[in-house]
């Protein structure tokens, strides 16, 4: 029997592949057979990519001329480029969704039939609901000045960018995915709770050591590692998951489950 999860004869792209989650899931993938893994970032990884190109997934024009040197076919794009809240929420917003949008918008013809696009969204996007009006207001927006512009006008929303940025993405996962389960294109994101990568000082800095710990603590007592949450990436890229689209897959220790259930002790944090 062929294994699903085999990536042979398939040519991947990867944002954010120089370190963490997309270090780790560039040598999977490798491992995985995948004929080519095109790895964009603003650092040129020390990992297994056929390719580097150059990309500032905060800048439009960077972007656009990225997109314009990847030929297809595409058979999986992982939307894994991310920064924290430390660099202020405009950039937050440029890189976690706008760039995020306008590469997948960018490179959506060239995934054939059977492909799939997956994002890293994250667990501190669980508060969607509350903002699922304005998410889908903004993302209506197909311009990129005009999306600044909203991000702008809205900072009682927006915030610092990092927890709104995710709650985007969990929503453009499940908004999008039935249009393009048309073209047979399958559409899902991973949600981890705090990984332990080089990003977590920053998110320890914006969020608070006490906030970031306090999740750990409720969910495994452990932080998330990279090649678990690789793992999961490349499982839902995968033909191994041909009917999983437009979900939000947690990857928490149970930590959502035990918020919804009452089992988390919020007293920590209150």
């Amino acid at each position: 029997m062929t294994n699903p999860m085999s990536y042979e004869g398939k040519r991947v792209v990867v944002t954010g592949c120089y370190s963490g989650v997309g270090e780790a899931l560039v040598k999977l993938l490798a491992e995985l057979g995948a004929d080519e893994i095109i790895g964009l970032d603003i650092k040129e990884p020390d990992g297994p990519v056929s390719r580097y190109i150059h990309c500032d997934m905060g800048d439009p024009d960077s972007v656009d001329a990225v997109a314009g040197e990847i030929d297809g076919p595409i058979h999986a794009l992982f939307n894994n480029a991310g920064i924290a809240a430390n660099f202020g929420a405009e950039a937050v917003m440029r890189v976690n969704v706008f760039g995020l949008v306008r590469l997948t918008k960018a490179l959506l013809d060239k995934i054939p039939e059977g492909g799939a696009i997956i994002n890293t969204a994250s667990i501190a996007g669980m508060n969607w609901p509350a903002h699922q009006t304005e998410i889908m207001e903004l993302l209506s927006i197909d311009d990129w000045d005009k999306q600044v512009a909203w991000a702008e006008e809205n900072p009682e929303v927006v915030a610092d960018g990092y927890m709104f940025s995710k709650e985007c993405i969990q929503i453009l996962t499940m908004w999008k995915a039935k249009d393009l389960w048309k073209k047979k294109i399958r559409l899902a994101s991973a949600c981890p709770a705090p990984i332990d990568t080089p990003l977590l000082p920053a998110f320890k800095e914006t969020m608070s050591e006490q906030v970031i710990d306090w999740t750990a603590d409720q969910a495994t007592g452990e932080y998330v590692q990279p090649m678990e949450v690789a793992n999961l990436l490349a499982y839902l890229g995968s033909n191994a998951a041909t009917y999983i689209s437009g979900t939000n897959v947690n990857i928490d220790g149970g930590f959502q489950g035990g918020i919804i259930t009452g089992q988390v002790d919020m007293s920590a944090i209150m």
